[in-house]
């Protein structure tokens, strides 16, 4: 895992740089909001100790809150998705458990397995973030059809930076 740790951090920069940049300004109807910036969450190892998955979830948020002016708002639904995540992944593990060495990604596990895993924790992290934005229920079905939509957006946008990605091989 150290040996892991600059790219972990480019993906940081690059991610963090991307969503800042270019994502935060895309708002397609005032529905659609992606937020590419939690892959960062999705492909660390599945070995990260569970305080240390917090508080990059934390770190990871209140980056994006600083540069977003929404303090807190980003930070609370990336710890949210980091404390689901393990749980996530226990539920979704295949039969033998996970191969050690591998990333939860899809070069490794596959697009089906994937598609769980992230479309679980990406509508989560919305759910939690949208409803935080807008804190009440009145505006409940907008908030569900925004949260649906963005989710479905991010996935999709995730799901291509996933190829990006240095192919590797399957074990």
């Amino acid at each position: 895992m150290i040996k892991d740790i600059p790219r972990y951090l480019v993906n940081f920069v690059v991610l963090i740089t991307l969503q800042i940049l270019i994502f935060n300004n895309i708002q397609l109807g005032g529905f659609i909001n992606p937020y590419v910036y939690i892959l960062f969450i999705l492909i660390l190892p599945f070995d990260i100790p569970k305080w240390f998955l917090l508080f990059i979830g934390f770190f990871l948020g209140i980056t994006i809150d600083l540069f977003s002016n929404t303090l807190g708002m980003h930070s609370s639904a990336c710890v949210f998705m980091a404390f689901l995540r393990p749980f996530i992944l226990k539920i979704i593990a295949p039969r033998e458990g996970y191969e050690s060495e591998t990333y939860p990604t899809v070069s490794y596990y596959g697009i089906n397995w994937f598609l769980k895993y992230s479309l679980l924790l990406i509508f989560a992290h919305h759910t939690f973030l949208f409803f935080v934005e807008v804190f009440r229920f009145s505006d409940f079905f907008s908030t569900l059809l925004r949260i649906i939509l963005s989710t479905i957006f991010s996935f999709f946008l995730i799901v291509v930076a996933q190829y990006f990605y240095r192919k590797q091989k399957r074990r």
